[in-house]
């Protein structure tokens, strides 16, 4: 499985580090079809820009870096989010296929939504990918469920010392008369 991530990895990321590359070189080419989907996003989002094109270069860049870090295997789960959190408003933006008159533009818009669409279920699946080892979620209900027995036990290793604790102290005077009397024989 490890050799199967070092060489899918980098196929998957391709995509994005050289389409994130173009768009770093020339933003101005498609700011515009960014526009409609990228402006109102920026609106929700506080100290966000509505440039277009400054947000299409933040998009850009996130593509490549998120893309040479999942390439790389550095910190693949978080790389592989942040290029799907990319990928959506570029896929809207630039492959809306339902807003195409011509029928030959409009299927080659659907191809490529749904190409997208493919490459974002491959990055949900890398975000999920923890290399066999079991997630952090899994992990912290295990240490849960071990902190419980531990506190089960704890508590009732302390009940039994305190029982018996009581029963020595309840024992005490019985035991000084018996060491008393035993001492005149």
């Amino acid at each position: 499985m490890a050799v199967l991530r070092k060489c899918a990895r980098p196929m998957l990321s391709s995509v994005f580090i050289t389409g994130g590359l173009s768009t770093l070189r020339a933003p101005a080419r498609v700011a515009p079809a960014a526009e409609p989907v990228a402006v109102p996003v920026a609106s929700r989002v506080p100290r966000l820009t509505e440039d277009p094109e400054n947000l299409v270069r933040i998009n850009g860049a996130v593509q490549v870096g998120a893309g040479l870090l999942l390439a790389t295997g550095r910190v693949p789960r978080f790389a592989a989010l942040a290029l799907a959190g990319s990928l959506v408003p570029t896929t809207l933006a630039g492959h809306a296929w339902w807003k195409e008159k011509d029928p030959e533009r409009r299927a080659q818009q659907r191809t490529q939504f749904l190409k997208n669409v493919s490459l974002l279920g491959g990055l949900l699946i890398a975000s999920a990918d923890t290399h066999g080892k079991p997630s952090a979620a899994y992990r912290a209900r295990g240490a849960v469920s071990t902190g419980r027995k531990q506190w089960n036990h704890a508590r009732h290793d302390a009940s039994h010392a305190v029982h018996n604790a009581t029963d020595a102290v309840r024992a005490w005077p019985a035991t000084v008369q018996h060491s008393a009397l035993a001492g005149r024989h």
